[in-house]
């Protein structure tokens, strides 16, 4: 065998199973032993980053069910540890940071917020640009070095989640613009809209994709439907896999993200674990532009990075079995 890789494969293939028999727990273990370019890969210091932005369309479109006020009252709820996402990682010793990227609301210096908001909310996409490509390239960059904060902790597995109302809606037009899929196909129910609910945040999205028809770079794009939050994931995971981290994906909004980073650096993919497909439309069509395969496939659509740090145990047991678990020949178990 010339090749680590090769070492790797035959490594997981000789453990005291028949092979195949853990299905994606083999890969998992495959892609994080081929990032870190090792036979006995190691997880450190897991941590989820949660983006909080505003999202101008909602003030006067009604794409969610849910005002925008609720955004920065669910930073509140993040902080004090009651939402879902404190809940998960809690439970799998996973660190939990908070930003605000782009939140409609002056937090003045309220502790263990990470303060690294653009703007107070982006601009309503239907009459303008989400935000101007100064901004964006800006929260691109707050993101990476976010990043590289954590990295510099020892952290080398990361996953992002978000938290905007209307958020949903950047991201499908992201996809739109991505995929080249239509937007029927990418606007979904978000945080729980009815049918007549959802054709009108198709039409509201309809109107901004024919605002926008000259876009030329992935940029361009992300400055056009985006929101800070998006836009830093975006910088985030481009800096994660510049730094040869292992990345968990979360649901739809940070898939639109990845989307955007995929577009700028297509190599992005090689660090990245999907954690779950979620119940949102578009999601399933995400992962199959992407070609890529979910861990969990569990009905989740909340968002906040919950799918990440629910699936975290699964490649924790990826990277256990590969170091601790034994080969037939270490076993002295017969092979034939």
């Amino acid at each position: 065998m010339n090749t680590l890789l090769e070492k790797l494969q035959h490594c997981i293939n000789t453990k005291t199973k028949p092979i195949g028999s853990l299905g994606m727990l083999e890969e998992i273990a495959f892609k994080i032993g081929s990032i870190q370019n090792t036979l006995r890969p190691t997880l450190s210091k897991p941590t989820i980053l949660v983006f909080a932005g505003d999202h101008g369309v909602v003030q006067k479109h009604a794409v969610s069910p849910f005002p925008q006020e609720v955004t920065s009252q669910m930073v509140f709820n993040f902080l004090q540890g009651g939402a879902a996402i404190n809940v998960f990682c809690k439970q799998n010793n996973i660190n939990l940071r908070i930003i605000d990227a782009g939140v409609n609301f002056d937090f003045k210096e309220i502790p263990n917020l990470i303060h690294a908001k653009i703007k107070y909310g982006t601009l309503d996409y239907t009459t303008a640009p989400a935000m101007s490509i100064e901004d964006c390239k800006q929260a691109l960059k707050k993101g990476k070095e976010l990043v590289t904060q954590q990295f510099s902790k020892n952290t080398n597995i990361i996953g992002f989640g978000e938290m905007g109302i209307g958020n949903t809606s950047s991201a499908a037009l992201l996809m739109s613009f991505f995929t080249q899929i239509s937007l029927e196909h990418c606007v979904g129910k978000g945080t729980g809209l009815d049918t007549e609910g959802v054709n009108t945040k198709l039409e509201t999205l309809k109107k901004a994709q024919q605002k926008h028809t000259n876009i030329q770079t992935p940029i361009e794009a992300l400055a056009a439907f985006g929101g800070f939050e998006i836009a830093m994931m975006a910088g985030a995971f481009l800096q994660a896999a510049a730094l040869n981290m292992t990345i968990l994906v979360d649901g739809f909004i940070v898939t639109s993200a990845l989307l955007v980073a995929h577009a700028i650096n297509p190599s992005v993919l090689e660090h990245c674990i999907f954690s779950h497909c979620s119940n949102e439309q578009g999601h399933l069509k995400m992962l199959q532009f992407l070609k890529a395969d979910a861990i969990l496939n569990i009905g989740l659509r909340l968002g906040e990075g919950t799918g990440a740090a629910l699936a975290y145990p699964l490649v924790t047991s990826a990277v256990n079995f590969l170091n601790e678990m034994a080969s037939f020949e270490s076993a002295n178990v017969s092979t034939k």
